[in-house]
């Protein structure tokens, strides 16, 4: 059974830092693209971010362009979203996603389609 955990979620002012993790068991994140989503409240969900596993790319969306990134630790089979000057526009519940097959193009897009394994979420806050 597949099983994608994110921690890591909190509150933090604005212009803070926060590393989300995403710890998976049952699937080995080292050889699949990875995404990281989130929604707000009110808001439809949307692409953050995404390692991709076929050209090591990490794509970002322009709103967290050049203030988010992702990594992996395969020994540890974790995926780590840092995100750094976080601003109130960036609090919503944070998910990590993955699959059997996700597509340059869609890791690339920050698509959400075709993902096979989805976490709960971690909320994130950003608020003085």
């Amino acid at each position: 059974q597949v099983q994608l955990v994110e921690s890591g979620g909190g509150l933090v002012q604005p212009g803070g830092s926060l590393t989300l993790s995403c710890a998976s068991s049952g699937f080995s994140l080292q050889y699949y693209s990875v995404g990281w989503f989130r929604q707000a409240p009110g808001k439809e969900r949307e692409g953050v971010a995404c390692i991709s596993n076929s050209d090591g790319i990490v794509y970002t969306a322009d709103p967290v362009k050049g203030r988010f990134t992702v990594s992996k630790d395969n020994a540890q089979n974790t995926v780590y979203l840092q995100m750094n000057d976080l601003t109130p526009e960036d609090t919503a519940v944070y998910y990590c996603a993955t699959g059997d097959y996700i597509p340059t193009l869609t890791c690339a897009t920050l698509d959400d389609v075709g993902y096979d394994y989805w976490g709960r979420g971690t909320q994130v806050t950003v608020s003085s």
